[in-house]
């Protein structure tokens, strides 16, 4: 899957995946007003909304992007109708052409891993018929409780030609509370970082293992000695834009020959409507503001990264 999504990043030359991360306040209220109308100001409603929000959001960029990153708690603060609205939007991004990332964040042990990744990667068995619950192509992976929460996603990315990104240094501020802490001399994201580089090794096939790496864009010096530790890991970055990462901070995440990072924007591409720059768009243009927010960013990051140029 990580090759795959290598392949489409290099043909785009975009190596940018738009984080479907919807929030109420994100969507215009011409939006909410129909879907209030049609359910009421109810949990269905709040699903309707975000699901009318994200179809014209996709209908804008699946041309320009390789792929999606849908946040799954924006989803699931609306209970039922929210899980069923990211499910739905993630079968509507694969009827585009998108390859999605369902930020999960999963992290346990045993069975109770291995059902987080049948669930978002892999197939269940029903009686006579099996089902891909969520089917996302890659999810993230939380390494806190070790190779005994991670193995059971890598099982599955080998049996389902699926990809997990591993969090290994976060863009969070606090990030460095636990992830920057000394272990034999060196920080805890180093560690991490090889273990991460070994999982895939494991199992890779091809120039990218299944098992990518999540880096942070606000931290560029721990992403160039990550990039060295881990030469066949796609790095997602996350943090660029409105957390304050800069085009000029990336070029360390890619390869020689430009591939190897995807750099991640959520509400700066999906609420451009809102900001100054994008403002003549309007509210019921929102879509088109975030298409050209999108166009915005991969010309950023071209011309930051040489061999996109």
């Amino acid at each position: 899957m990580m090759n795959r999504l290598a392949a489409r990043m290099k043909e785009l030359k975009a190596p940018v995946v738009v984080g479907l991360d919807p929030m109420l306040s994100y969507i215009p209220e011409g939006i909410k007003r129909k879907a209030f109308a049609a359910y009421g100001e109810t949990l269905e409603g709040a699903a309707e909304a975000v699901w009318q929000y994200n179809k014209g959001l996709v209908d804008q960029i699946y041309d320009l992007v390789p792929a999606v990153k849908p946040q799954i708690a924006m989803y699931e603060q609306f209970g039922i109708p929210g899980l069923s609205v990211y499910k739905k939007t993630i079968d509507y991004c694969h009827e585009k052409g998108l390859i999605v990332v369902g930020d999960i964040k999963r992290g346990d042990i045993g069975s109770t891993s291995g059902a987080y990744a049948q669930a978002h990667l892999g197939e269940v068995k029903v009686g006579e018929n099996t089902f891909a619950p969520f089917g996302e192509d890659i999810s993230t992976v939380n390494p806190y409780l070790g190779t005994d929460g991670v193995k059971p996603f890598i099982d599955v990315c080998r049996s389902f030609g699926k990809g997990i990104f591993v969090l290994v240094k976060t863009s969070n501020p606090s990030s460095g509370e636990f992830q920057d802490r000394l272990i034999d001399g060196r920080p805890l994201y180093e560690w991490v970082g090889e273990k991460v580089a070994a999982w895939g090794e494991e199992v890779r096939d091809g120039k990218y293992s299944p098992v990518g790496a999540v880096v942070g864009a606000t931290y560029p010096e721990m992403g160039e000695v990550l990039r060295r530790l881990m030469p066949h890991t796609m790095i997602l970055v996350p943090g660029y834009g409105a957390q304050g990462g800069k085009a000029e901070d990336l070029a360390p995440y890619f390869d020689a020959d430009g591939s190897g990072a995807i750099v991640n924007s959520s509400r700066g591409i999906i609420a451009a409507y809102r900001q100054e720059k994008y403002a003549s768009f309007g509210e019921e243009n929102y879509a088109e503001a975030a298409r050209q927010a999108a166009l915005d960013m991969i010309t950023d990051i071209r011309g930051a990264v040489p061999a996109l140029q």
